[in-house]
């Protein structure tokens, strides 16, 4: 069992950037590829990016490519979320989730193929 705690959250404006961090507990951190997820009011979830065990391999959706970074410190067991240029259309409820997998494997990019899921924390872009 992983438990999954976001925090980084906020209200900013637009053009602003953010850190979300997520911190995971109860199993070998590295055992665990970590994406980042978002969902807006009345839409469904969607991929924002993920990263392997190993941190060697990330992923990103179309829309964060070269905006967002994600990264990991497995001494913390932590994953980040560093977002810039925000857009209002990026308000949601940013989620982290952990995947069984082997350090070297791909990080998947489909919710259902994620174990475990953390709260969430609101992010707030304003125009």
């Amino acid at each position: 069992q992983v438990q999954l705690v976001e925090s980084g959250g906020g209200l900013v404006q637009a053009g602003d950037s953010l850190r979300l961090s997520c911190a995971a507990s109860g199993r070998t951190f590295s055992d665990y590829a970590m994406g980042w997820f978002r969902q807006a009011p009345g839409k469904e979830r969607e991929f924002v990016a993920a990263i392997s065990g190993g941190g060697g391999i990330t992923k990103y959706a179309d829309s964060a490519k070269g905006r967002f970074t994600i990264s990991r410190e497995d001494a913390k067991n932590t994953v980040y979320l560093q977002m810039n240029s925000l857009k209002p259309e990026e308000t949601a409820v940013y989620y982290c989730a952990a995947a069984t997998r082997s350090p070297w494997q791909q990080p998947p990019r489909y919710q259902f193929d994620y174990e475990y899921w953390g709260q969430g924390t609101q992010v707030t872009v304003s125009s």
